[in-house]
């Protein structure tokens, strides 16, 4: 944890300094994920391209300016949030984080930690031929990803693709950790179903 604090630090001072390598290494990490969960607030792709790009230009505006409070993912995805959520009341959208309680299949699918009870069958052989399929599986996966609601889309790429933690998640979207787990669950079950349907 430390180390990983220690090489945020640097890669802050860089970004002050204006390093390009250092901004072109977070640009890669971080920039598609920027526009798939831009796309689930502002509609379009297009849209969500621009609000990404204005998210870059705010991060170089304000780095210097970061306090670390959170983590720098984290920081570069509250500005996101906040551009995509603007653009969309511009545009006359309305997208809520919040969702209606518990529910009563979550208990069914995942363990108290978040874990499969029991792995989808495409994840429990590992053979050659589903190896060589894996990008196949991926491209399944990000399409699934692509068609959830905006909540739930948000939350398993902050949560599940970009490693945040909960908390980070939580304040990021301005939802309560039990409305986090409820959404990154129903997203991980529809991307189950997604890859059970493969099969």
């Amino acid at each position: 944890m430390q180390k990983a604090q220690a090489e945020e630090t640097e890669l802050v001072k860089l970004l002050v300094a204006g390093d390009r390598p250092a901004f072109e290494r977070i640009y890669r990490k971080h920039n598609a994920a920027l526009i798939r969960v831009g796309m689930g607030i502002v509609g379009s792709r297009a849209t969500a391209e621009e609000v990404a790009q204005d998210t870059w230009i705010a991060v170089l505006k304000n780095i210097a300016g970061f306090e670390g409070r959170s983590s720098l993912a984290g920081w570069i995805f509250s500005i996101l949030i906040n551009k995509a959520r603007s653009r969309a009341t511009r545009e006359g959208r309305f997208v809520s984080f919040e969702d209606e309680g518990e529910d009563d299949n979550l208990a069914a699918a995942f363990d108290g930690r978040g874990r499969w009870k029991d792995l989808p069958d495409l994840w429990e052989e590992l053979t050659p031929e589903r190896i060589l399929a894996g990008r196949s599986v991926m491209d399944h996966v990000t399409t699934a990803i692509e068609t959830l609601p905006a909540a739930q889309r948000s939350v398993i790429i902050l949560r599940a693709q970009q490693g945040l933690e909960a908390e980070e998640v939580c304040k990021i979207l301005g939802i309560s950790e039990a409305n986090m787990r409820v959404l990154l669950h129903r997203a991980r079950l529809a991307v189950r179903a997604a890859l059970d349907g493969l099969m």
